[in-house]
């Protein structure tokens, strides 16, 4: 259904090291790369995450009620990749937790450019 993702930025190259390191952990890797946006997908081909400089040539902005959900294998990733973001310069949004009775296990933060990001885990 959803083929893709995409946040803006106003620095590619700083967002390019911030989005390796953090899609690492989620096993993803570059698969497009362009001067003005990078693509990261899994080996599975699941939906890609994309950075972009705004066609437009007008700034990146944050939109309000925006927010990409990243999918965990398990709540160690969840763990692991929050704590990564946070190291990376990551600004903490809600720290790895449960957040329903179902299980829901997630973490929330704000890339260097203000956008923000969950991971989370939902067991089956």
């Amino acid at each position: 259904m959803i083929g893709y993702t995409s946040l803006g930025t106003n620095d590619l190259k700083r967002s390019a090291r911030f989005y390796d390191a953090l899609l690492d952990q989620l096993n993803a890797r570059r698969v497009m790369e362009f001067d003005d946006f990078i693509v990261w997908a899994t080996e599975g081909g699941s939906p890609a995450f994309s950075i972009h400089l705004p066609f437009d040539g007008m700034q990146a902005s944050v939109g309000n009620g925006v927010m990409i959900a990243l999918s965990a294998a398990n709540r160690e990733q969840v763990d692991k990749t929050y704590a990564t973001a946070i190291s990376l310069g990551a600004a903490d949004e809600g720290k790895p937790g449960q957040r329903a009775e179902n299980g829901f296990y997630a973490a929330y933060f704000r890339d260097p450019d203000g956008n923000k990001l969950n991971i989370h885990h939902m067991p089956a």
